[in-house]
């Protein structure tokens, strides 16, 4: 990656001086319309789509206008992508791994089973090629992509009953996003992927057993502790989940420079600031499920392995056939193993002190 584009990426505040409203004098006005994946219910997910637009406007001296609807006021939550291609809309806000069934490779823009946290994926976009990669699949279907946050680790769900060993997920009806579905799949579960607003009826009706979602403070919000009580930890599953803005080339292209300066750093503070809210709120919001008689538990090293044995398979069957993900696993996985054995030396090894060792 040019190191201009890793500093429109990264530096939000430098990017911002870079952008300031003067510098929009005499500038076209430009109107953009973009649609979020998510409810706008969850101030922390969706919120990164109005954070997005408040910027632009902000950096642009209200110039560049991004109007901002929630999933479904114009097409439904999983087609954003198809309605930024086609210029229906000129941006979306989403997840990558909606989108497995169009491109397999895209489930690493968003993270996989036991992948990278907030930090590691944010240091192989920046500088181990992933944004490089990531754009390259999105301009098969014309739109650019900009990383523009990330809910860090994710539980592991909530399910109507206690799972004490893998036989227990044999048979589960399970709500599970991307790639996730194709790692339960393999120990007996039947996944569904359903958007935001669609599970707690299917939960509150008995059609789903199981779901799994983001982590205390959405998962409060959308009341899934009301019909399935037992909330499972640690969250193996996603140690973080990026998402994207998506804009369509053609406009993207139209962009005056200054404000593609003003998205890009726009999309900078969203990233940082959506895992600042869920490192903030998480805790608060475990202690009041907790206070309403939700039982907290923990995968057993045996559930753990098995999904690691999954996901493992699941990533030879798809790398078997599909030479875009191939290429994206190889790249991405020789970066992961070097960040899982920089934390054993560091940060990991020191929080695991922490944690059993709190003063």
């Amino acid at each position: 990656m040019k190191r201009r584009d890793m500093l429109k990426f990264g530096v939000a505040g430098g990017a911002a001086a870079v952008a300031a409203p003067a510098l929009a004098q005499g500038q076209p006005t430009i109107r953009w319309r973009m649609q979020s994946s998510f409810p706008r219910s969850l101030d922390t997910v969706f919120g990164g789509a109005t954070t997005i637009a408040q910027k632009v406007s902000k950096l642009t001296d209200g110039k560049f206008e991004i109007q901002v609807f929630s999933a479904g006021e114009i097409v439904g939550p999983l087609q954003v992508l198809d309605a930024v291609q086609i210029g229906t809309i000129e941006a979306g806000h989403t997840a990558g791994f909606y989108y497995i069934g169009k491109m397999p490779a895209l489930v690493f823009d968003t993270g996989v089973p036991f992948g990278m946290t907030p930090r590691q994926h944010n240091a192989w976009m920046r500088y181990g090629g992933g944004l490089d990669l990531m754009r390259d699949l999105y301009k098969q279907f014309n739109v650019v992509q900009i990383p523009c946050g990330n809910t860090g680790a994710q539980m592991g769900g909530w399910f109507r009953k206690e799972i004490k060993t893998v036989d227990d997920l044999k048979g589960l009806r399970m709500r599970a996003a991307g790639f996730l579905g194709s790692v339960f799949s393999k120990l007996g579960v039947v996944v569904q992927q359903i958007p935001a607003g669609d599970v707690y009826p299917a939960l509150e009706r008995g059609t789903l057993d199981a779901v799994e979602w983001v982590g205390p403070y959405d998962d409060e919000k959308l009341g899934f502790h009301k019909v399935a009580n037992n909330y499972y930890a640690p969250g193996v599953m996603e140690l973080g989940a990026s998402l994207c803005f998506i804009g369509n080339e053609a406009k993207m292209r139209e962009l005056p420079p200054q404000y593609r300066e003003a998205l890009e750093a726009a999309c900078a503070e969203a990233n940082l600031d959506m895992l600042a809210k869920y490192d903030a709120y998480n805790m608060q919001a475990l202690r009041r499920l907790l206070a309403a008689n939700v039982q907290l538990r923990f995968w057993s090293n045996d559930i753990m392995k098995a999904l690691q044995t999954a996901t493992a398979e699941a990533m030879q069957e798809f790398s078997a056939r599909d030479a875009n993900f191939a290429r994206v696993h190889q790249q991405w996985k020789t970066f992961r193993d070097d960040q899982v054995l920089w934390s054993a030396v560091n940060d990991g090894a020191a929080e695991r002190f922490l944690a059993a060792n709190r003063g």
